[in-house]
């Protein structure tokens, strides 16, 4: 089994104890539900909800091999749609909701998507594959400022401009098709400095794209009022982020209702330890945030 980003926090703030229920917003490959379905017997119960429907289905054949299968809920949709997908399957309320942002590990290695800038595939990107828009369809035909604007604001790429006009002036000749085409461009557009950083050249690029294709901050935003509105009180919300942006989102929504109807579990972040970074690479960028649901007490005149 694939173990999951900051596993022992995850289940240190989500807190599953005998028959609770909760809802793994992105399943992924399943570790963390696994985690607390080991907590949550004998008769609690964990909604997964995954976009990906190629990744549902290896999860669903996956998961008919544990002893907790039955306790299982497997949903392919968005948390983006967390509120109806709740009504549908008459789960909750829930004890503790979890969200596990951006791409798993197997997106990366298994998807042939474009995820990954060390493979040369399809600039596709996509996490659901009935979504039109796709990281070719923006890079051959989005404006200059579009796509400078989606590397500065998504992305925080601080040579946006220089790559959204190698883009444009590349595509004129032929259609930009695959990830190392891409890198390319981004090693061309930047300086011989940037290449030699510990972070490769087109990480910045390649985030932007898929944030953008696949709506990933506004669909965030949607679900986390959703999330807060299921929970019990007394409930638990716990986000992993894995880069300053989503984690501004997060914060930002903590801290707006913390005065209101969230109480904070977690006063900064919580990152990955040295051995865990050592282990697994791809945690080093996590951030882990947490917080209650409370009911706040009026007082009587």
């Amino acid at each position: 089994m694939h173990i999951p980003v900051l596993q022992k926090e995850v289940l240190q703030y989500l807190e599953p104890k005998p028959n609770e229920n909760f809802i793994d917003a992105t399943i992924g490959q399943g570790g963390h539900t696994l985690a607390i379905l080991e907590k949550n017997g004998p008769k609690g119960k964990v909604l997964g909800i995954e976009l990906d429907t190629e990744l549902y289905q290896k999860l669903k054949k996956e998961c008919l091999k544990w002893s907790f299968k039955q306790r299982l809920i497997l949903v392919n949709d968005s948390y983006a749609n967390l509120r109806e997908i709740v009504e549908r399957e008459k789960f909750g309320p829930a004890q503790g909701v979890l969200f596990d942002l951006g791409m798993s590990s197997w997106h990366l290695t298994e998807a042939g998507r474009g995820f990954s800038f060390l493979k040369n595939e399809v600039l596709d990107m996509r996490y659901n594959s009935q979504n039109p828009l796709t990281a070719e369809k923006i890079v051959n035909y989005w404006s200059a400022p579009e796509i400078e604007r989606i590397l500065n604001e998504y992305g925080e790429e601080q040579f946006a401009q220089q790559i959204a006009r190698d883009i444009i002036g590349f595509r004129q000749i032929k259609p930009i098709k695959t990830t190392f085409q891409l890198v390319e461009l981004v090693r061309s557009a930047t300086p011989g400095w940037y290449h030699r950083k510990k972070r490769h050249p087109a990480t910045k690029t390649f985030q932007a794209l898929r944030i953008a294709v696949n709506d990933e901050f506004n669909n965030l935003q949607k679900a986390l009022p959703q999330a807060l509105e299921i929970l019990k009180p007394g409930g638990r919300l716990v986000v992993i982020s894995f880069h300053s942006l989503e984690d501004r989102i997060v914060k930002n929504f903590y801290r707006s209702r913390s005065a209101i109807d969230l109480g904070l579990l977690t006063k900064k972040p919580i990152r990955p330890t040295k051995e865990e970074i050592i282990n697994n690479p791809r945690s080093r960028s996590a951030r882990l945030r947490a917080a209650v649901k409370i009911i706040c007490q009026t007082t009587q005149p």
